[in-house]
């Protein structure tokens, strides 16, 4: 399975756990090793010409491994221009693959793909950006593998969650500069203004944007005319699904402006996935016109057993059945992984720090292995390194000499300095093709 496993907790004092136990025993003896049934559908109405999306199911982590398959999903919403969400198309999952420490097992690939996907947005920006072009977009990117699903974006475009239960819960954060307060605090910090659109006579309209450049977006790929403190450092979730499976809807801001996250739930309830994705751009434009480039995709994880049914049609359930996230902790147990067997989404991962040392971590020469990337091979843009060439991603400075030689991931030149740009640290240098 998918789940990572933790320490077993054992407490003798809850007896009341003894009934829940004995509840999903069946369940337990019965756990499916299957993979679920995945099902989807797109739908689109173009505006500007500026949504792209990929619809991947054929991908896999041993290449020549059937077994070994998993799916991507994403919605690309380019601005000022195309060149971007084309761009990023093309090359953000080879570059999150490339990422990726060989030889992993399936538990093992899981737990590294948070750090393969900041990795992956960053070189993807850093490429882009060298071609010199100003377009920008965002990136909303889904992983599914077994029952596993894990989602990484920048910008506005969203991807939720709707289980059984009826429960609607986002897997994506929003990085609108009107919203989020802790990107405005960022973005001032790294020296970014923040302001609306000044017009004659000194009026401000419309919603707070970062200048130079006058993006709405805290977070994106591209954007070379705004300002490094614009990252490209992904919002990550990673959650293990129930057995019963869900729904996940990824679609860019044109549905999310016009309908809340439980709307666009509930209005394609029932319907297989490729009837919901038309009918939550439908239900979109009925409510606010057609007034962006608007893209859906609804992606359905049926269980291999129940994989003639279209979707399964959302019903009231007991409190016990309803969605709730349970975080992962150091105590949790074999217990709390088998409770998805009765409706249950368990939390893996969640990371929204835009600090890119943070997000890639610590690595010791000692303890490099599976799991862990190449010490002597940057780990965004992963060009080989001397052994005197990488800088740490933890270093103060790129001429520092505090921190300790041993501590990766490094980093090369170029990529440090791109990190030190999205701090604030000093003025960008992206070098121009």
């Amino acid at each position: 399975m998918a789940s990572r496993e933790g320490r077993r907790h054992h407490n003798h004092r809850h007896h009341n756990l003894v009934p829940l136990a004995a509840l999903i025993s069946k369940e337990v003896r019965n756990e499916r090793l299957e993979k679920p049934t995945v099902r989807y559908g797109n739908a689109a109405q173009s505006r500007k010409g500026e949504d792209y999306f990929l619809m991947k199911t054929d991908c896999q982590r041993v290449p020549g491994n059937p077994s070994s398959t998993f799916s991507v999903f994403a919605i690309f919403d380019g601005h000022n221009g195309n060149a971007a969400a084309i761009f990023t198309r093309e090359h953000l999952l080879s570059h999150v693959l490339g990422a990726l420490p060989r030889g992993l097992g399936q538990e093992e690939w899981l737990q590294a793909l948070p750090r393969a996907l900041v990795a992956g947005f960053v070189k993807t920006d850093k490429e882009f950006q060298s071609r010199g072009e100003t377009s920008g977009t965002t990136a909303t990117f889904v992983i599914i593998d077994g029952w596993t699903v894990t989602v990484a974006s920048v910008g506005d475009s969203r991807c939720i969650l709707d289980t059984q239960g009826g429960a609607v819960s986002a897997l994506t954060v929003d990085h609108r500069l009107e919203e989020n307060v802790e990107e405005r605090e960022r973005v001032t910090a790294s020296g970014g203004e923040i302001g609306r659109l000044s017009i004659v006579g000194g009026a401000e309209i419309g919603p707070l944007r970062c200048w130079p450049g006058g993006l709405c977006l805290s977070r994106s790929i591209g954007d070379m005319d705004v300002g490094e403190f614009i990252v490209p450092i992904p919002f990550v979730k990673q959650v293990k699904l129930p057995n019963a499976g869900g729904r996940l809807i990824i679609a860019s801001d044109g549905i999310w402006d016009a309908l809340s996250s439980d709307m666009a739930a509930k209005s394609c309830r029932g319907l297989p996935a490729e009837l919901a994705a038309r009918q939550v751009v439908k239900e979109a434009l009925r409510t606010r016109g057609l007034k962006d480039d608007t893209t859906c995709i609804v992606v359905d994880i049926i269980p291999p057993d129940n994989s003639a049914q279209s979707s399964p049609l959302p019903k009231k359930q007991s409190v016990l059945k309803s969605l709730l996230f349970r975080k992962k902790s150091p105590s949790s147990n074999k217990l709390s992984k088998r409770l998805s067997a009765i409706g249950f989404v368990e939390e893996l991962f969640e990371d929204g720090s835009a600090m890119l040392a943070e997000r890639l971590g610590t690595v010791e020469l000692s303890g490099s292995g599976h799991g862990t990337p190449n010490m002597f091979t940057c780990v965004v843009c992963q060009v080989d390194l001397a052994p005197s060439e990488g800088i740490s991603v933890h270093a103060g400075s790129i001429f520092s000499t505090s921190s300790k030689p041993w501590q990766g991931p490094f980093l090369c030149a170029d990529c440090r300095n791109k990190k030190d740009a999205m701090e604030g640290k000093r003025p960008s240098r992206v070098r121009v093709a």
